[in-house]
């Protein structure tokens, strides 16, 4: 099984610098819905990539790390993932953000299964969103390290704009529909409206 991480970054400036995560969403934290889920995927607790200072009073009993790269966005948090993910023992991980509180366990599941039956460095679901693809919902192996480092060092920031340089798999967007509405899935709540919008979602699916 992977290892796996919550992405923790954003400074949440639409919030007047509360954290997103820590949010609630019918009743319980954004990050605590994706501890759960993570943990229940890979069998093990999630390490959490976040560089608020009182970051570690967020769930204690998690192992929080600090960006290895700070200010380089998205794609430093996945970079510390998986650099931190090669010096536990060199796996592939499982990374998702923090603010996305509908992520499913199933869909998760099928992430880690394409990887692996796949051979790749990194396993994405396609999306309906301006990228096409979500890359805060997937599994990134240690060749993506130094292909990130690489454009690290160009000051390339896009999330996706190491993947020429590595394996790459798409989960195709028609079997991310069969775990529900890919606007849905893959919500991230990032202003006061987001939030209601969540909470209306909530409602919805019980």
């Amino acid at each position: 099984m992977p290892g796996s991480a919550v992405l923790a970054g954003g400074a949440a400036r639409r919030y007047g610098g509360v954290p997103k995560g820590l949010l609630t969403v019918g009743g319980r934290r954004i990050l605590d819905r994706v501890v759960e889920r993570l943990s229940a995927v890979t069998g093990a607790p999630p390490v959490l990539v976040a560089n608020a200072p009182d970051a570690v009073s967020w769930r204690p009993d998690l192992q929080t790390i600090a960006d290895i790269r700070p200010g380089c966005g998205s794609l430093g948090g996945i970079y510390t993932a998986v650099t931190a993910g090669s010096a536990a023992g060199g796996g592939p991980v499982l990374c998702v953000a923090w603010d996305m509180p509908f992520v499913p366990e199933a869909l998760l599941s099928a992430l880690v299964a394409g990887a692996a039956a796949g051979g790749y460095d990194a396993f994405l679901p396609e999306s309906s969103g301006r990228r096409g693809l979500e890359p805060l919902c997937a599994v990134y192996g240690p060749a993506c390290s130094r292909a990130i480092a690489r454009r690290l060092d160009n000051g390339e920031l896009q999330a996706i704009s190491f993947h020429p340089d590595v394996r790459v798999g798409i989960l195709p967007l028609a079997e991310v529909k069969a775990f529900g509405d890919p606007d849905e899935l893959f919500f991230n709540v990032n202003t006061p409206a987001d939030l209601a919008r969540a909470e209306a979602l909530s409602r919805r699916h019980g």
